[in-house]
């Protein structure tokens, strides 16, 4: 159960069969939704037209006829799930906007899905109003066009898919890891070194299934590659940029937590307490005083570079730092100027 959660939890899913050696010649879209649950033959074949769909590593169409001992792999966007979808008119910062995607600078605070008890108010729901006119967002999914995701109190850019050919398509480039990443955080410390790189297997932690943990021996969970910069060192704490070569649930958290300088009030990951900095009582209300501006894990997905689905060209969509990091930010300038 705990493992089917964990899997719920991607915003599409890398499936592998091995075709049994009795297998008759059956087309392959056929063969698939016979294998794949809540799939339909349409989402098959338009995963086949993405180049989706692989057999024995070689992409393949839809009338391909599957042999015994055949390999196949299929990378697929979500299929549904049996949650209603309610269109909520909230309001969305929209950073670009064309016939086969847009870009969301999401606000902290907002869930990106329904599920988990957040029904209602999430991104989802707003997508769902606003592009209520279009087939793929009157499907009644969970997650209509949905290639990635970025936690709750994680504000930043998300690109949605608006037809079933770009949401293959985007799907395929985050599946393979060639979709560029950048993230700002605030984090704990001042790391040794101007750059480095952060690795080790993250997986759900044994002892509290709604958080991650990193097991750096590999027995467990998934490789994470997490590449980071500090931007600007600010005293007690640092600005990071993060770029990430593999994308793990809450991977830059549970990472930072790892490398011993958890992201600036993470309640989940313990960024939430004074870690570092004298033991005045001067100070830790200075500390307070930023929690209380910035009331969730200093992290912002700044910016994301892609492959436009139709164009097959190169485009890059970047964001601010949100108001309330910006804030954070300025108050430890004027406070090691000060001490």
């Amino acid at each position: 159960m705990n493992e089917e959660l964990n899997n719920r939890q991607e915003l599409y899913e890398h499936f592998r069969f091995v075709v049994d050696r009795g297998q008759s010649l059956l087309r392959i879209d056929k063969y698939l939704v016979n294998k794949i649950e809540n799939v339909s033959r349409t989402r098959i074949q338009g995963a086949a037209v993405a180049g989706n769909i692989l057999v024995n590593d070689k992409p393949v169409k839809s009338n391909y006829r599957v042999k015994p001992c055949d390999v196949i792999s299929i990378v697929m966007t979500y299929p549904p799930r049996e949650i209603e979808i309610f269109p909520e008119n909230i309001p969305v910062d929209i950073v670009f906007e064309d016939d086969d995607l847009i870009i969301i600078n999401k606000a902290p605070g907002m869930v990106v899905h329904p599920g988990h008890g957040n029904y209602s108010g999430t991104l989802v729901n707003a997508l769902t109003y606003h592009l209520k006119d279009l087939p793929l967002f009157q499907s009644g999914e969970a997650r209509p066009g949905l290639v990635h995701r970025i936690d709750k109190n994680t504000s930043g850019i998300l690109v949605i898919a608006k037809t079933e050919q770009a949401h293959n398509k985007l799907a395929k480039q985050f599946f393979d890891h060639s979709v560029d990443r950048k993230y700002l955080a605030l984090v704990w410390g001042n790391p040794e070194e101007n750059e480095g790189v952060i690795t080790g297997h993250i997986g759900r932690n044994p002892k509290d299934r709604t958080r991650m943990y990193v097991f750096p021996d590999g027995s467990l969970g998934k490789p994470a590659v997490t590449h980071f910069k500090v931007i600007e060192r600010l005293g007690y704490i640092s600005l990071v940029e993060c770029k990430l070569e593999t994308g793990r649930t809450h991977q830059i958290r549970v990472h930072f937590q790892y490398f011993k300088h958890p992201v600036f009030n993470d309640n989940e990951y313990g960024g939430d307490m004074i870690l570092k900095g004298t033991t005045f009582s001067k100070y830790r209300q200075f500390v307070h005083n930023c929690f209380k501006i910035l009331p969730r894990q200093a992290l912002h997905a700044k910016s994301l570079r892609f492959i436009h689905p139709r164009t097959n060209q190169p485009v890059f969509f970047d964001s601010d730092l949100p108001e309330d990091m910006q804030k954070v930010i300025e108050k430890w300038r004027k406070y090691i100027i000060k001490n």
